[in-house]
C-alpha cells in the first residue's frame, strides 16, 4: 500500500519493539531486557518460563518476535503468527500490531487485508501509535475503507501526540492541504519541525521549504539550507535538488558551484528534473564541472549498484 509520497505500512522488529509499553508494566520484564541486550537464548528461555507459569501475553509476543526474525531459533512465520495470535487474543496491543502486519504481508498464512485492518483498529483503540498511523494510511488510501480524511487525522493526531515522526509529518501535510482538518500552515510547520528533529527527511524538506519561504514561520534561509543539506545526506532527492539550487544561488549558504553541480547530478540520477540547474552546470568551466562530477561519483556509483537479492 502506498500513500504520502510512497510511504508504506511499517513492519519491522525494531519499530515493533520500540513501540512496546513495557516500561508501564507492574514488574520488570526480564525477558525483554535480555532481548534488548542481544541475549536471545536467555530471552527465549525466560519468555517460555513466563508463558508456562503465568500465561504472560507480553512473553508470548516476544516469542513471536524471536520466531519472526529468527533470533536464536530458526525463522518460522507460522509459529510467530501463532504466538502473536495467542497474545493478541489476551489483549496485548504489540501482538495485535504484529499480527496485523503479518496478515497484510501474507506471512504465516494467507494475505488478508481485512483481518489486518481489524487488528490495527484493535491495537489503535488500545493506544498503539504505529497501529494508529498505519490505520490512518488505510483511511487515506480509501480502498479497504471509504476514504475518510477526518478519521485519518484523528488517528494521526493520536500517533503524533505519542511522538511518532511519520504521523507528525503526515498530519502536517493534512494541515497544509486542509484535508480532514482546517487548513493551518502554522500547525503544519509545527508538526514538521517535530518530525524533522527525529530525522524524518520528508518533514525536514517540508519544514525547510517553509523556512526558506517564510510560510507559516519566520523566514530563515540559513536554517533552511542546513535542513536541506541534512536531508540530502539522508538520500532525499528533493532535498538534494533544493540544496543544489541554494549552492548555485548563494542564498542561505555560501555560493559553491562545485557543490551545486555535485548535488544536482545526484538528484538528477534519482529522478529529479531541474532545467535551470542543467543550464547552470552546463555553463560551468570544464575544471569546475569536472570537480562536481568527481564529488558526485561516490553517490552515483552507489546508485548504480543492483539492489540486494
Amino acid at each position: 500500500m502506498k500513500a504520502l509520497h510512497g510511504r508504506t505500512i511499517i513492519a519491522t522488529a525494531a519499530l515493533l519493539i520500540a513501540a512496546a509499553t513495557r516500561c508501564a508494566a507492574a514488574e520488570p520484564d526480564f525477558a525483554y531486557g535480555e532481548f534488548q541486550r542481544g541475549n536471545f537464548l536467555r530471552a527465549f528461555a525466560l519468555a517460555t518460563h513466563y508463558v508456562e507459569t503465568k500465561s504472560d501475553p507480553k512473553s508470548m509476543t516476544l516469542l513471536g518476535e524471536l520466531y519472526s526474525d529468527g533470533y536464536c531459533v530458526p525463522r518460522n512465520d507460522a509459529k510467530a503468527a501463532e504466538w502473536y495470535k495467542l497474545a493478541a487474543d489476551r489483549g496485548d496491543p504489540d501482538a495485535m500490531f504484529a499480527l496485523a502486519m503479518f496478515r497484510m504481508q501474507g506471512r504465516g498464512g494467507p494475505r488478508d487485508r481485512e483481518a489486518s485492518a481489524k487488528w490495527l483498529a484493535a491495537a489503535a483503540k488500545l493506544g498503539h501509535p504505529l497501529a494508529a498511523y498505519n490505520l490512518a494510511l488505510l483511511y487515506m488510501e480509501g480502498q479497504l475503507f471509504p476514504q475518510d480524511f477526518k478519521r485519518a487525522a484523528e488517528l494521526l493526531r493520536a500517533a503524533s501526540d505519542a511522538g511518532n515522526p511519520e504521523a507528525q509529518y503526515a498530519l502536517g501535510t493534512l494541515y497544509k492541504q486542509g484535508r480532514g482538518v482546517p487548513q493551518d500552515m502554522k500547525e503544519a510547520v509545527r508538526l514538521w519541525s517535530l518530525a524533522a528533529l527525529a530525522d524524518n527527511s520528508d518533514a525536514q524538506v517540508e519544514y525547510a521549504i517553509a523556512l526558506f519561504n517564510g510560510d507559516g514561520v519566520a523566514r530563515n534561509e540559513q536554517a533552511a539550507a542546513a535542513l536541506f543539506h541534512k536531508a540530502a545526506l539522508h538520500g532525499n532527492a528533493i532535498a538534494q535538488d533544493r540544496y543544489a539550487r541554494i549552492l548555485a544561488d548563494g542564498r542561505g549558504a555560501p555560493r559553491d558551484p562545485v557543490g551545486a553541480a555535485k548535488w544536482h547530478l545526484i538528484s538528477k540520477a534519482r529522478g529529479e528534473t531541474n532545467l535551470k540547474l542543467d543550464d547552470f552546470v552546463n555553463g560551468l568551466d570544464a575544471g569546475t564541472r569536472a570537480a562536481g562530477e568527481h564529488a558526485a561519483k561516490v553517490w552515483l556509483d552507489w546508485l548504480k549498484k543492483p539492489p540486494p537479492s
